[in-house]
């Protein structure tokens, strides 16, 4: 007999764990390296906190509401995780994505059932979200529009949760967080909550190194649509890193610390790595694990772990 109430996908989003990154973390003798394992989110990746505060921010608003469907663009995760959302409360989603977006996220997307509509490669998540805009704009009574790039519900949720859960996880330890950005959502929030808590604790934007880049799900910001809910000043600075880093370190997290995880997870813990070697000891630094290895398993970059 079952003595408790059953809980709803929605609610296994967040609390994840903080994982300490001992083999890599052997480089700098006396800086600790942990990263908040996001792909133990019910759809798998960090994505789950914003898409969760943004339809939920719809229904209470009453702009979300049976017969809508939910419309947005994306790079992949994010449109997984309104994918699987929209099917655990029973609203259609619509997603425009780049033609050149994983065939891993494109077919996790779809077995959501979600529809998809890819846009030119050539434009990427810029080409994306202005057709999602306009599509929106264009029949507002069809559609619900989150703008995950300008709701800054989007941030507000790792405000509310992602940081906290880093300072409790890490004992109020935490000096220093790093992490990418897509739409800038998780830098945003975390940053605020963790300075909030502390002042002193240090934080780093992470980006890729070049315009054209393999890094996926991650923006480089001087040549893209900046986010509306970006603030470059969220940030102490900016932290490069290689295409090339991101793949050697997306390898080295599944055979040396058993983390399957995604390419923009090996970026994060690469700049980690590269900025822990300046810092002094009892320095812990956090960076943010976003999603799960398996979206990616058509890509090439495994091939040179063989």
């Amino acid at each position: 007999m079952m003595t408790k109430t059953p809980i709803r996908m929605i609610d296994l989003i967040g609390n994840t764990p903080l994982i300490d990154l001992a083999r890599i973390s052997a480089e700098v003798p006396g800086v600790r390296l942990a990263a908040k394992g996001e792909f133990f989110n019910p759809s798998g990746s960090v994505k789950d906190r914003a898409a969760r505060a943004m339809i939920l921010g719809g229904i209470e608003s009453g702009e979300l509401s049976k017969g809508t469907t939910i419309i947005d663009a994306t790079s992949g995760s994010t449109g997984i995780s309104y994918a699987m959302i929209g099917a655990a409360l029973a609203f259609p989603v619509k997603l425009y994505l780049p033609a050149n977006a994983s065939a891993g996220r494109k077919e996790i997307i779809k077995n959501y059932g979600a529809e998809i509509v890819e846009t030119s490669p050539l434009e990427g998540s810029d080409g994306a979200y202005t057709a999602a805009r306009e599509e929106a704009r264009a029949h507002p009574e069809l559609y619900f529009y989150p703008d995950q790039y300008n709701n800054p519900a989007n941030p507000k949720a790792h405000y509310d949760t992602t940081g906290v859960e880093i300072w409790d996880q890490s004992g109020g330890m935490v000096t220093h967080f790093i992490t990418g950005m897509g739409t800038s959502g998780t830098l945003m929030g975390v940053s605020k909550r963790l300075k909030h808590f502390n002042p002193e604790i240090r934080i780093k934007a992470v980006q890729p190194n070049s315009p054209f880049h393999g890094i996926e799900g991650t923006k480089h910001m001087d040549s893209t649509i900046k986010p509306g809910i970006y603030d470059e000043s969220a940030a102490d600075g900016v932290i490069t890193v290689t295409t090339e880093a991101a793949y050697e370190m997306t390898r080295r997290l599944a055979r040396e610390e058993g983390i399957f995880a995604g390419v923009s997870s090996g970026a994060n813990v690469a700049a980690a790595l590269s900025y822990a070697k300046t810092l002094p000891e009892g320095a812990l630094v956090v960076t943010i694990l976003c999603d799960q290895g398996t979206r990616y398993l058509s890509e090439h970059f495994w091939e040179s772990a063989k």
